[in-house]
């Protein structure tokens, strides 16, 4: 048996690895690596390697509109390009992409122990006297290797590891964050979110979910102190974090190219966002009045209600926080989709209870095959125009709330399910809980 375990392992990722390289060697390298919908401003390479020159002939990197990785990312990524051939470069995005699949299939293992004793729990405090009432049964746990290969062979990360974006670089930290936040490390949880906080703003939300699970342990007595101490030591993170950028470029012109580059959106170019058009589109005096809307929607409109809701399972209010940051987020990319559905097999035990996931997948697929198709009529043949283009990313981006409002309203209909069992009668007739 662990024969044949690490047999899937090493199939997954030989197979995953040479898919990677052979791409990134071939001519369709530079094609990826230029659409809109895998680099944004914001995970670009090719603004990276100018950054990174600009740097070395002494010029502030941030005095432009260039570059908006944070001054820690410039450090590192000035090591790579100086230390790495262009092959090892490669084979350092592929081999972060395996890490944060093991990543992804460790959260999986130990996340599923969790389900398991919380719906025991649940069934033990519910059970009813009705013998012929049935609960639903806890499916079996998830093969970690077929986990990993959710996220290795999703085409959105395949392209954007071949397409050779910082956003590869900081799934790998969404997935350190989750991993600590599951083994309730509040010293990594903090440092990778401040990190991930200072580099894209939205990240912070993730405190929320993290502070949930890291207390709610905790005796009565000690619940506050857990929390001051959580928010303390994100805060004493992030400040250093802040002051060390500081000392690396030696003043806070970072701070506006990026945070602020974030929440100002001055980069209108095409992407699998809503912002682009909109600001295009719209009267200038109205801008601001727009740009407070739309970050108040991704940054507080859901924090509080999904955190009251989802307060017992932090990882599902964690992957809600990922899923609404990469739908109305001022730059998402492909990249930050595949992430959040890369976490799917996590709820297993909710696929019973969606009604969505055709119609999802439908979607999916038409739109990821329209982008392009859509783009060349735009922009090479002209015989189409922004609205079109507009059309695909705002059809991608239901499509995904389809998918986030499915799994969320299937975690409710779990919960009915546990309390109440898998057959409820009114009136003598057989009732059906349904989404409207």
């Amino acid at each position: 048996m662990k024969k044949m375990f690490k047999t899937e392992w090493l199939f997954y990722y030989t197979l995953a690895g040479v898919l990677r390289f052979l791409l990134m060697k071939s001519r369709y390298q530079e094609i990826i690596s230029d659409r809109v919908e895998v680099s944004t401003s914001l995970n670009s390479w090719k603004r990276v390697t100018e950054g990174v020159h600009l740097r070395n002939f002494g010029i502030d990197p941030y005095s432009g509109d260039l570059f908006h990785e944070t001054p820690l990312c410039l450090e590192a990524f000035s090591l790579m390009q100086k230390f790495l051939t262009d092959t090892f470069l490669k084979l350092l995005f592929i081999l972060t992409d395996f890490t944060t699949a093991w990543l992804i299939a460790m959260i999986a293992r130990n996340y599923f122990t969790e389900v398991v004793k919380r719906e025991e729990e649940e069934k033990k405090f519910n059970k009813s006297t009705d013998k012929n009432r049935q609960y639903p049964k806890i499916p079996g746990p998830p093969s970690m290797p077929h986990v990993a290969a959710v996220y290795l062979f999703n085409p959105f990360i395949i392209l954007n590891c071949v397409g050779l974006t910082t956003t590869v670089f900081t799934n790998f930290l969404f997935a350190i964050a989750l991993f600590s936040m599951i083994k309730r490390s509040t010293f990594f949880c903090c440092l990778t979110i401040s990190i991930l906080t200072l580099q894209g703003l939205y990240p912070v939300i993730l405190m929320v979910p993290a502070t949930i699970y890291i207390v709610r342990e905790k005796n009565e007595k000690d619940k506050y102190y857990s929390v001051g101490k959580i928010i303390f030591t994100f805060a004493i993170i992030l400040s250093a974090i802040f002051y060390i950028s500081y000392r690396i470029i030696g003043s806070l012109s970072f701070f506006e190219n990026t945070i602020g580059f974030i929440l100002t959106v001055p980069d209108l170019r095409p992407n699998i966002g809503l912002y682009w058009y909109f600001f295009t589109e719209m009267f200038e005096h109205f801008r601001w009045l727009f740009i407070a809307s739309f970050q108040i929607n991704v940054n507080l409109l859901y924090v509080v209600p999904l955190a009251l809701k989802l307060r017992r399972d932090p990882m599902l209010l964690a992957f809600s926080y990922l899923a609404i940051a990469a739908i109305f987020k001022s730059y998402p990319s492909i990249g930050d989709v595949g992430f959040y559905m890369s976490l799917l097999p996590l709820w297993k035990h909710l696929f019973q209870h969606m009604q969505q996931i055709f119609i999802v997948g439908c979607f999916m697929l038409f739109c990821t095959a329209f982008a392009p198709t859509v783009w060349h009529l735009w922009i090479f043949s002209r015989s189409a125009n922004a609205n079109f283009y507009f059309g695909v990313t705002l059809a991608f981006a239901i499509a995904q709330i389809f998918l986030l409002t499915d799994v969320l309203f299937a975690s409710v209909k779990r919960e009915f399910s546990l309390r109440h069992g898998l057959h409820l009668e009114i009136n003598g007739e057989k009732a059906k809980l349904l989404l409207e």
